[in-house]
């Protein structure tokens, strides 16, 4: 059975419902794989690039690291998360019942359709491991909910995910679910039920234009 990937946003990295989700992750009975946002070593990266005046390659590479201190946090926090940076590791760790928590750097730097581009957040970077893993479903945990008619494409628009996941997405083939504060209270049963929480958003595929050439 192809595996969910599921990414949990970092801006619920100083939030009460980190754990909550996490634990509910936990639950599920279904092969699953967790990318990370960047969190506030994200947010340094930004500071510092303005600061300091660097590239964009530069920060992506920073931001790399960031989402990859964010995921060490998270895997220590339940036992059965497993840190993993390859296809291999990602293997091994679904091998064992264990959810991989992906470290993304050695991936995505060898990848030369990924821009070095903050137009492309973990958001897209779990799309496009999505795609990479043949993974059937995509589920993005936010700190907001989202309506029940809600598009990838207007998502973007309006800022709730970053302007290339629409392309991404939609070219991973994975239905595509988004889970807020209101599906939380439900989540550890729906996973431990074999059931994707959250709202599920249509995809439409569109160019990704230059960056992503």
């Amino acid at each position: 059975m192809s595996p969910i990937v599921a990414k949990l946003g970092g801006s619920l990295a100083g939030s009460p419902q980190r754990d909550a989700w996490l634990a509910a992750l936990c639950a599920s009975t279904r092969r699953l794989i967790l990318v990370t946002g960047g969190g506030p070593f994200a947010g340094a990266v930004r500071a510092a690039q303005k600061g300091m005046g660097f590239d964009e390659a530069t920060a992506h590479r920073l931001a790399l690291l960031a989402m990859e201190q964010y995921a060490i946090i998270v895997a220590a926090r339940q036992d059965r998360f497993a840190l993993a940076a390859t296809r291999d590791d990602i293997a091994a760790a679904l091998a064992r019942n264990r959810i991989p928590v992906w470290l993304p750097s050695t991936m995505v730097l060898a990848a030369a359709e990924i821009p070095p581009s903050w137009d492309m957040t973990s958001d897209s970077l779990a799309a496009w491991l999505a795609g990479e893993l043949a993974a059937r479903e995509i589920l993005l945990i936010k700190s907001r909910d989202v309506g029940a008619l809600a598009s990838a494409r207007g998502l973007a628009e309006d800022g709730v995910v970053d302007p290339l996941f629409p392309h991404f997405a939609a070219q991973s083939r994975a239905c595509v679910f988004i889970a807020g504060p209101q599906a939380l209270p439900g989540a550890r049963k729906n996973f431990s039920s074999g059931v994707t929480p959250g709202v599920r958003i249509t995809c439409e595929a569109i160019s990704a234009g230059p960056a992503a050439a």
